[in-house]
């Protein structure tokens, strides 16, 4: 009976709350991963949601989407100065209370910029202390928090869980993700052939993806069940 017990608990699927790019929304997204196989969409339980604020500009993907648009918060030309992040950091916590538990984050562009950082924030204790700790991060296109202040908590030490990070060949951002992986104790990597997008998982990174999907599960059923005892 155990070990059915196991096998049950083995296939729960982990939740988890998808972070959209900037001037984009949460059903865009939604459009961008379902390109993925089943095989690797039918082993993640994904909550889409908008981000807080109305688009205070031209979207990138007006030709390709419709409205509405959202952005997480706005920045500064240099993307050194940040303007209604706690404001950010409020909604999506009250987005994981509401739709949770959430087993982990998963972002697209400043979507993947802030999913890398929350990781880091709540590590330290800045963010996200109402919610469970964030067992994953799964990053496309993604970036560093370029704001000082913000950088300095949000990487001042190692971030512990594992990650997957998607870097596209000619993606203005991908030097950027580079370097974010050094953030990452436990990171896996997707190269890609494309620019900045949510790219088709092909023969090489279909592998890769399948991998970490399967980890994320059992590494969620190991974590309850030590709870447990």
């Amino acid at each position: 009976m155990g070990s059915e017990n196991r096998e049950k608990e083995e296939k729960r699927r982990p939740r988890i709350l998808c972070l959209h790019g900037f001037r984009t929304s949460g059903v865009i997204l939604k459009k961008q991963v379902e390109k993925w196989p089943r095989s690797v969409l039918d082993g993640l339980d994904l909550v889409f949601v908008d981000a807080p604020f109305p688009a205070q500009g031209k979207s990138d993907v007006e030709t390709v989407f419709d409205p509405p648009y959202f952005e997480w918060f706005q920045f500064n030309k240099e993307f050194t100065e940040y303007t209604n992040f706690d404001e950010c950091l409020a909604y999506i916590e009250d987005c994981m209370i509401k739709h949770g538990p959430i087993d982990g984050l998963l972002g697209f562009s400043q979507g993947a910029i802030l999913s890398a950082a929350l990781a880091g924030l709540q590590a330290q204790g800045v963010a996200l202390t109402k919610v469970p700790k964030i067992k994953f991060a799964i990053i496309i296109g993604g970036a560093k928090l370029r704001a000082p202040l913000l950088a300095e908590k949000a990487y001042s030490s190692p971030i512990q869980c594992p990650s997957i990070h998607f870097l596209g060949e000619t993606d203005f951002l991908k030097q950027y993700g580079i370097e974010l992986l050094d953030s990452f104790v436990d990171h896996s990597v997707i190269n890609h052939p494309k620019g900045h997008t949510v790219p088709r998982l092909d023969e090489k990174g279909l592998p890769i993806m399948l991998s970490f999907v399967e980890r994320i599960q059992l590494g969620i059923t190991d974590k309850e069940e030590e709870q447990e005892l």
